[in-house]
């Protein structure tokens, strides 16, 4: 058991975290993975705790944070007659089955190559950002059985391997096939919830008790940054939203997808040992 002297500096990092992650997420619409994940990686690793499983907790920890505040989104845009439920009753089987995959391949990968990952993807998700238009499209409807079947796995797998939700890539997915923005961020609130339950549930069964981990964990899941986290984001995500009602939120955005960007950039220099 950690001495108090030990788990405050933890704590103080994780709720500065979470604060951020729910600003974030109120004022852009983003999910907070792809905050999270990085920014778990160098408080653990700040504070001393470096070990071979580190990304694998980090992506876990995150994972675990979707679930809740996905239900609590998906819930609400489903109060208001937004959730498409019949993307979600298509997408949803191969979105579960790639994110099941995604954590046996997680779990036997090293801290440099799952870095390696979150850096080049999330390179990408941060040039769509920035430069993506509302008018791209793909196709003026989602792809059929086939398309369906051969994306869906693609989906939940790469989300776990960032551990992130629905909303990096499922929401440009759907406004690239002609689907309402508001829908699709409605929806990617449900694909969230596909991709963190079969993926948490996984990372509890697969954990490990390797040397200088993190302390309080259950498995891969570091229970102290989850329920600090969630606490957090039900603080600050409503200051967020008040933000982006006060002001425009598309130069933030792009200004976000710089630091997007910055961060993935980070994670590759660390991942290639610099």
């Amino acid at each position: 058991m950690p001495e108090l002297a030990e788990f405050l500096p933890m704590l103080a990092l994780i709720l500065a975290i979470g604060a951020m992650a729910g600003v974030i997420a109120g004022l852009l619409g983003v999910g907070g993975g792809i905050v999270l994940v990085p920014a778990f990686f160098f408080a653990f690793e700040g504070l001393g705790y470096s070990t071979d499983g580190l990304m694998q907790i980090c992506l876990a920890t995150s994972l675990a944070t979707i679930v809740v505040t996905s239900v609590r989104s998906v819930m609400g845009h489903h109060k208001k007659g937004a959730v498409d439920w019949d993307i979600l009753r298509a997408w949803g089987p191969g979105i579960a089955i790639g994110a099941a995959l995604g954590v046996i391949v997680a779990s036997g990968l090293r801290n440099e190559v799952l870095m390696a990952i979150f850096g080049v993807l999330g390179l990408g998700v941060g040039l769509y950002m920035a430069l993506g238009r509302s008018e791209w499209r793909l196709g003026d409807q989602m792809p059929g059985a086939f398309g369906t079947i051969a994306s869906s796995p693609v989906l939940g797998f790469l989300s776990v391997l960032m551990g992130i939700g629905g909303g990096s890539f499922g929401v440009p997915m759907m406004t690239l096939f002609g689907v309402a923005i508001h829908r699709a961020v409605a929806t990617a609130a449900g694909f969230g919830v596909i991709i963190a339950v079969p993926a948490v549930i996984g990372f509890l069964l697969t954990g490990s008790d390797v040397a200088n981990r993190p302390p309080y964990a259950v498995g891969q899941v570091n229970i102290v940054a989850f329920v600090a986290v969630i606490a957090m984001t039900l603080i600050t995500t409503p200051w967020g939203v008040k933000l982006a009602h006060a002001m425009d939120p598309k130069p933030l955005k792009r200004v976000f997808a710089v630091f997007i960007m910055i961060m993935a950039l980070n994670m590759l220099r660390k991942a290639s040992g610099y």
